[in-house]
């Protein structure tokens, strides 16, 4: 038989968690619910009049709707729909039951119960629509008109007062129910993703659909900011990479990049200082590649070194370089080159350090590694 989780957890999971709010936003949830529970009740006892008996113009469930309306808006179960119309139709099934049930037990519950059936049929489920069925019978309501006044008008009052308070104060409200949009093109998850946990789930959140979507692919987006953020090029660089100056010949610069399988080199002066970059692009450039036929010949024949003293053709690596080099410093955020990499079409990117002079080199697959090691599912 397996451990309940509350009894492995022991007494912490009798303990609430933090509430991840500052304290101007307690306070402002504060303030909203003393303006909206002050607006209803002097508008509905001014309309009451003075002949009303009792305090009965306004009632006690909603100081529970001032907690949805103010402190969490952006709930399905505070909005207007669900304040106005989950405390209505719970007080007519209140009424409805001190009406027809003499056993107030017995019409608590039933009214209690019935009240979160039809508010989840009308889609408008509110908690405190609960302690509205409830109330009406424990006063033992008969009278529909109730429903009416003090409850439809309580409510729509505070609703009101919702809506301007949060608007005003930067809260969106109505929290309204967008449709999914589309993902990312680099999403990990779809929409159709978040609908199929939701139905295993199956219960009832106290958020909406959407905002769970965008604060999971927020998270997503801070976890991958906070993993590559701290990457800097000196972390995925491969250092002291091969180089070559600007004299050097052709023949060995080719032969250099054939056999470290490299499709680049950066070129440096005696300081090590980078002057420029050689790629096989720079070759190719000047081999006329219009013609399949005899392109390895025409490639030897234009590394080899001319005999003679005089050459119609290049001879070394300074003369058919690219002299326009992108370069980073070994302390410059890895997360900064994706532009890089993914508009400039740089294929690689000389490192260099305080000093100036070359320290590494980090190309395409140099970033892909560290891009697949900041999003793989850490072990």
């Amino acid at each position: 038989m397996r451990t309940p989780p509350s009894l492995r957890l022991g007494l912490r999971a009798w303990f609430p968690g933090r509430t991840r709010v500052n304290a101007r936003e307690r306070l402002r949830a504060v303030g909203g619910a003393a303006l909206g529970l002050l607006l209803a009740g002097l508008v509905c006892r001014a309309l009451a009049g003075p002949d009303f008996s009792g305090n009965g113009w306004l009632i006690a469930p909603l100081g529970a709707s001032a907690v949805l309306v103010f402190a969490v808006p952006a709930s399905p179960l505070a909005q207007p729909w669900a304040v106005v119309g989950g405390n209505t139709v719970a007080a007519l099934v209140g009424i409805a039951c001190a009406r027809w049930l003499p056993d107030p037990a017995w019409a608590g519950a039933i009214a209690t119960a019935l009240a979160i059936g039809l508010m989840f049929a009308l889609r408008c489920l509110h908690p405190p629509g609960g302690a509205m069925a409830l109330l009406a019978v424990l006063t033992h309501t008969t009278d529909f008109s109730f429903a009416l006044f003090p409850a439809l008008a309580n409510s729509a009052l505070l609703v009101l007062a919702g809506v301007a308070y949060n608007s005003l104060t930067g809260r969106r409200y109505p929290h309204m129910q967008t449709p999914p949009a589309a993902p990312p093109a680099d999403a990990h998850f779809s929409t159709a993703d978040v609908d199929a946990v939701l139905a295993r789930y199956n219960q009832v959140l106290d958020i909406s659909r959407d905002d769970l979507e965008v604060l999971i692919r927020d998270t997503e987006a801070e976890s991958f900011r906070r993993r590559l953020g701290t990457l800097r090029c000196a972390d995925i660089m491969s250092p002291d990479p091969v180089a070559v100056e600007f004299g050097t010949p052709l023949q060995e610069a080719w032969a250099m990049m054939q056999q470290r399988r490299i499709k680049a080199l950066p070129v440096v002066d005696r300081s090590r200082r980078v002057v420029g970059i050689l790629t096989q692009a720079d070759f190719f450039r000047h081999i006329d590649l219009a013609h399949h036929e005899g392109l390895g010949a025409r490639l030897r024949g234009f590394i080899r070194a001319t005999a003679s003293v005089v050459s119609n053709k290049p001879e070394v690596v300074g003369q058919i370089m690219t002299r326009q080099v992108r370069v980073s410093s070994d302390d410059r955020p890895a997360l900064e080159l994706v532009p890089l990499f993914s508009e400039n079409g740089h294929r690689h990117i000389p490192i260099i350090d305080s000093e100036l002079r070359l320290a590494g080199m980090i190309t395409q697959s140099d970033f892909v590694r560290a891009l697949y090691r900041a999003v793989r599912p850490e072990s």
